[in-house]
């Protein structure tokens, strides 16, 4: 049976997400934070809000772990310090939450860590649009899930194959072999997520081409456990606390087979986007803002506040998740599961971060500062998996433009804030899960050096 993935397929999935996710809107955005805390009321700004050219501002965020800057800085205070009334807007889906700030309803949201640069490429066909960012929201803090069918075919998380990429591939090639063809469907949040990328990535790594072997969907976070359950796919990658929910003790529909941060350590997540137009027409404005979501950010990454992050995400207006479920990816005591009753917990800072990155090798490198040298990485997975007909030329054009270092700088300095010198770095080989580095200075040849690519070279043979 042919299980390529034609574009019109994909298209259709996005469609079909989409009508899911718009028909849920009205139901989330009931559900968003109102009225200003009395935390929040206490804090004394120390930005005149009519000094503002925009102090009143909606902002999204979407009922995952990545939500938690924005819920700490609506109750911390910290949007009201620098000035800022802001009403938060649940999103239904990421998808929701970039389209938002494109057609002009919010004025910045998360938005997964591919969409600004592929919206500047207009990747996938998708008319182009100027949208921005200066500032990360997180790194790591995702995981994939596979269901039970996968664990019981005698696959078991990541950390169990000690490295061994041939041996996971061996596992999932004998599952599919003895499984209809049809049933090889995963989930992603969206098409221009990291987390799309990591699947391919990961696939293609065990010998596995993705778009002929694999049908992949895109689906809310919300819908992803329940979408398991029912047996409408295998597998997904998203944030926490969906992969959290899963495991056997919680809903117990599937185990977490790897975290993002397992296939490429340090990768950024979510970026805080807004539309170019609204960094030159509130240049004041704007400061405030990245101001307020770095200190909120700085909030979470402190490990004496974790705990209290798991609690206040855990409302009903954030993710209305139990804190069972949002604790691990906040606190650092994340379980993979499975179903033999063996706990398989890891203890690390480096779950999610938030700010402080325990593993820098770089001067001042913090986890809200953006390398373009890393667009560039997800540039060059947009035209290896088809996004894109080739690599751009004027990459480093777009990713100046796209992700606004400078600016980053900028506005870090005003709040005694050093950062990093430079704005490409070398991605090393023990960072990624196949041992290959990333030399940003020759981003076309690392993008052909892959055998598995769409619109590879193909050798026919004649007898």
């Amino acid at each position: 049976m042919d299980t390529r993935r034609t574009r019109r397929a994909f298209l259709q999935g996005i469609g079909t997400a989409s009508a899911i996710a718009f028909a849920s809107c009205s139901q989330q955005l009931t559900r968003n934070p109102a009225g200003v805390p009395a935390a929040a009321l206490a804090v004394q700004p120390i930005i005149d809000p009519a000094s503002l050219e925009k102090p009143n501002l909606t902002i999204g965020y979407v009922p995952v772990n990545d939500c938690a800057p924005f819920a700490v800085a609506w109750e911390k205070g910290f949007f009201r310090k620098y000035g800022l009334n802001v009403t938060l807007s649940r999103e239904a889906s990421w998808g929701n939450s970039r389209d938002g700030i494109i057609f002009g309803r919010l004025d910045a949201s998360p938005v997964v860590s591919g969409a600004v640069t592929n919206a500047r490429m207009g990747a996938e066909g998708a008319k182009y649009f100027p949208l921005c960012a200066a500032m990360t929201i997180h790194r790591h803090g995702n995981a994939l899930t596979m269901n039970r069918q996968l664990w019981e075919s005698g696959i078991r998380p990541w950390h169990n194959y000690g490295g061994d990429l041939e041996a996971f591939g061996r596992d999932l090639r004998k599952y599919w072999q003895n499984s209809p063809a049809e049933d090889r469907v995963w989930a992603v949040v969206q098409s221009s997520a990291i987390y799309e990328y990591f699947i391919r990535y990961l696939l293609a790594a065990v010998g596995i081409d993705s778009l002929r072997q694999l049908r992949l969907i895109i689906t809310p976070p919300p819908q992803m456990v329940s979408n398991t359950r029912i047996g409408a796919m295998e597998a997904y990658m998203v944030a926490e606390p969906w992969n959290t929910r899963a495991i056997s003790g919680n809903e117990g529909i599937g185990f977490t087979f790897i975290q993002g941060r397992e296939i490429w350590q340090g990768h950024p997540d979510r970026l805080l986007a807004v539309r170019e137009s609204f960094i030159e027409d509130y240049p004041k404005t704007y400061r405030s803002l990245v101001k307020a979501t770095i200190e909120a950010c700085q909030y979470c990454g402190n490990p004496a506040n974790r705990e209290e992050v798991a609690q206040i995400i855990s409302q009903r207006s954030f993710t209305g998740a139990s804190t069972r479920y949002t604790r691990p990816g906040i606190v650092g005591n994340f379980n993979y599961g499975g179903f033999d009753d063996r706990p398989r917990i890891t203890n690390s800072p480096e779950t999610t971060l938030f700010y402080d990155l325990p593993s820098a090798t770089i001067s001042h490198d913090h986890s809200t500062f953006l390398w373009q040298s890393q667009s560039l990485w997800l540039m060059t997975q947009a035209a290896r998996w088809g996004q894109v007909a080739e690599f751009p030329k004027n990459a480093d054009k777009i990713a100046r433009q796209a992700w606004k270092t400078d600016l980053y700088r900028e506005i870090a300095a005003e709040m005694g804030i050093q950062c990093p010198a430079e704005d490409y770095k070398v991605e090393p080989s023990t960072a990624f899960i196949d041992g290959k580095s990333f030399d940003p200075s020759d981003p076309v040849a690392y993008l052909n050096s892959f055998e598995i690519r769409a619109n590879a070279p193909q050798s026919f043979f004649f007898a």
